[in-house]
């Protein structure tokens, strides 16, 4: 009974609410992107490199056939075609990126608080010259 309840307190605990959350958010996150890219971004350069299409970029290395139909059966099989999509990776590439750099804004604005809240406890921790005096006023007493 120790195995499943370690397990029920390890599933409740705010780490992993926090971490089903975040991965939540960054799955949609990660659809907003891609739609930017694909979307927004793509369609204005592929016009800009003359009218392509990203999507359908890629080098063929060996072509397709077609399946053989007779009488709405498929006679002979067909052979997809095989080939580097490398417009599609290029897309991929750039949602990366931007992905990365929206973390990256995140992570500096983190930083940025953690460093004031660091200050703002340092600065607490220093005593003031009275809290000083009075303790050196306390120790001549004594």
């Amino acid at each position: 009974m120790g195995f499943v309840s370690d397990f029920k307190v390890f599933l409740m605990k705010g780490e992993i609410i926090i971490l089903a959350t975040a991965v939540i958010i960054g799955g949609a996150f990660g659809k907003v992107v891609t739609s930017l890219t694909n979307d927004v971004l793509m369609p204005p350069i592929g016009l800009l490199l003359g009218k392509v299409d990203f999507k359908n970029l890629k080098v063929v290395l060996q072509d397709g056939i077609p399946a053989v139909m007779e009488n709405g059966a498929e006679k002979v099989p067909g052979v997809a075609e095989v080939a580097i999509n490398y417009g599609a990776f290029i897309q991929t590439i750039l949602d990366f990126v931007i992905i990365g750099f929206c973390i990256f804004i995140v992570l500096k604005a983190y930083e940025k608080t953690k460093k004031k809240e660091e200050i703002v406890v340092l600065a607490a921790a220093i005593p003031t010259q009275e809290e000083l005096l009075t303790e050196i006023r306390d120790l001549l007493k004594k």
